[in-house]
């Protein structure tokens, strides 16, 4: 059974850094593209950052030059190193995995597999 289960949220100032983690299990990853998605309270699922199996990377323009996604295949790992954390980046984060091209991820729609997220609170 595929689980993606993310670590690593909690609550920061702004101008802080938070790092999340999500770890996969139940299959290798290794062909699939690994993402990361928000959802604030009274808002739709937005998409944030994601990296191809070739670590080819893609963010959302609000998150671009603030924030970082790595992957690491042999720990079938994947994490996000958010630095100049903002109160609007306050959200639950979900880790997402799905095999379609990297340009493709800003919809949601269709995902493969979901993780259960993590809540990221940046107070003011």
């Amino acid at each position: 059974q595929v689980q993606l289960v993310e670590s690593g949220g909690g609550l920061v100032q702004a101008g802080g850094s938070l790092r999340l983690s999500c770890a996969a299990s139940g299959r290798t990853f290794s062909n699939y593209g690994m993402g990361w998605f928000r959802q604030a309270p009274g808002k739709e699922r937005e998409f944030v950052s994601a990296i191809s199996r070739g670590s080819f990377t893609y963010y959302a323009d609000s998150v671009k030059g603030r924030f970082a996604i790595s992957r690491d295949n042999a720990k079938n790992t994947m994490y996000l190193q958010m630095n100049s954390l903002k109160p609007e980046d306050t959200a639950i984060y979900y880790c997402a995995v799905d095999q379609r091209p990297l340009t493709t991820w800003a919809e949601s729609a269709g995902i493969d597999y979901w993780g259960k997220g993590t809540l990221v609170t940046v107070s003011s």
